[in-house]
Formats: C-alpha cells, structure tokens, sequence
C-alpha cells in the first residue's frame, strides 16, 4: 500500500459532525480531477474522506466553511480505501487468487459490502475490493444490530472500534480484549 502512493502525495482527514450527503458532495467539488472520497464511514457524526493531499486540502476548507464541527488531516502514511490504492489492490489480487479460500464456518460481514457471506470466493474478492473501497463500518453495525447483536467483542490493542459502536447504538454492550487481564474480565463479564 505505501508503494502505492508516493510519501506526502496522499492524505486522509477525520470529518466529524457532518453528514455523510454533504461530505460526499464536498469531497465530489475538491476533486478537481484528483482523487477525494468517502474512506471510511464510521458512525453517523464521523466519516475519513481519503485521496490526493491537494484534493484533501481543498474538501476541509470546504467541509469547515459548510458546518463540520471538526475537519482533521490524519497522520498516515498513505490514503486508504480509496481509487489511489488500486495499484496495491491489484498486486493483493495476484497473491490472493493464488490462496485457495474454502467455505467459511461462520458468516462473515465485509467492509467493502456490509453483508453476510458464507463463500470462499466471496471472501477473496472482498478481501481485494476493500483495499479501494469505501470501509462501510457504520452499515456493517448497524445490519448486526439488526440481526439482533447485543454485544460487541473488539480484540486488539485500544478502544476505537468499541467508540465508534456505541456512537452508532448506546444500547449495545461492548467488550474489550487486549491483553491478559481484559481477557479474564471479558470472560467474566460474559459469563453474567
């Protein structure tokens, strides 16, 4: 990913207190020619937009102008999920269609689709579409809440991923595993 794009070329900002309508528009207006999308739509108040540095620039000054509580560049060393990451998708692809992917055991629901899948294949090719596209956690949240999901298992290192559930449905339980000791308390916290 980071031979992708050059070092400096590309940038991601933090858009907080906007909707996801107006973020696509201003994003859609900075292009200018130039890569500037919706990255990563994370809760209902907080969306990554991700592209060309310039194109970035530009959708801030317009985000802040339109009513965005926060517009944020992001310390990152490349711009993810969006069209400029299609040279290192294409490379994922090449190794990936050499693995071979069986049935999964459990459903998976994808970042690049927000849904269900049970196929191998299904799975590969998310795997690779998810490098360019949009990271749609928001709508992944909220189909298993749908499904009936009371409780949010993040494993990891951090707290980011249980933040952005309860910003999306406070009513849910989130649980957070990153070493020994939270896994003990997990443990027993689940077993209530």
């Amino acid at each position: 990913m980071q031979e992708a794009v050059p070092v400096g070329s590309g940038a991601m900002a933090a858009i907080l207190g906007a909707d996801l309508e107006l973020i696509a528009r201003a994003c859609e207006e900075a292009a200018q020619g130039q890569v500037c999308s919706p990255a990563n739509i994370n809760s209902p108040s907080q969306v990554v937009i991700a592209g060309d540095a310039d194109a970035i620039d530009r959708a801030i000054v317009l985000l802040k102008e339109r009513g965005a509580k926060r517009a944020v560049k992001l310390n990152v060393s490349a711009p993810f999920h969006c069209a400029l990451m299609k040279p290192a998708q294409d490379r994922l692809a090449a190794d990936l269609q050499a693995i071979a992917f069986g049935h999964l055991s459990v459903p998976l629901i994808t970042n690049a689709d927000a849904r269900p899948i049970e196929d191998g294949g299904e799975a590969r090719q998310s795997l690779i579409r998810q490098v360019s596209q949009t990271v749609r956690w928001l709508e992944a949240v909220e189909f298993l809440i749908n499904q009936g999901v009371q409780t949010f298992i993040e494993i990891g290192p951090g707290k980011v991923l249980s933040g952005l559930v309860r910003q999306i449905d406070r009513s849910v339980r989130c649980v957070n595993i990153e070493d020994e000791a939270s896994l003990r308390f997990a443990h027993e916290a689940l077993a209530d």
